[in-house]
């Protein structure tokens, strides 16, 4: 995971793209939000990309919904959680975001 977040930073600080090296979440990741980041990645890099095979390995994990905090993941959950996370995520960079 560290290799990733290595390679999203370096591609922001690239040259051809300086509109992204002032971009902003707006706000800190929850614990929650950090937990299922950190999952997801896990459960994408194994291969697993398909949104009903990605739920049951979320669920088999134990991994708690950010926003609901329900660990009985399925696609509908999967969706809602992610849906809800990135509307939130989209509000607090209008609040408190720059960049590009």
């Amino acid at each position: 995971m560290d290799q990733f977040k290595d390679r999203l930073s370096q591609r922001a600080r690239d040259t051809s793209r300086p509109h992204l090296a002032h971009q902003s979440k707006g706000r800190d990741m929850s614990p929650a939000e950090d937990a299922l980041a950190g999952a997801l990645m896990e459960i994408y890099g194994s291969g697993t990309h398909d949104f009903a095979a990605v739920a049951a390995e979320l669920s088999a994990r134990g991994v708690a919904a950010p926003v609901s905090g329900r660990t009985d993941w399925d696609e509908a959950l999967l969706a809602e959680e992610l849906a809800a996370i990135n509307a939130d995520l989209d509000a607090a960079y209008q609040a408190n975001g720059y960049g590009a």
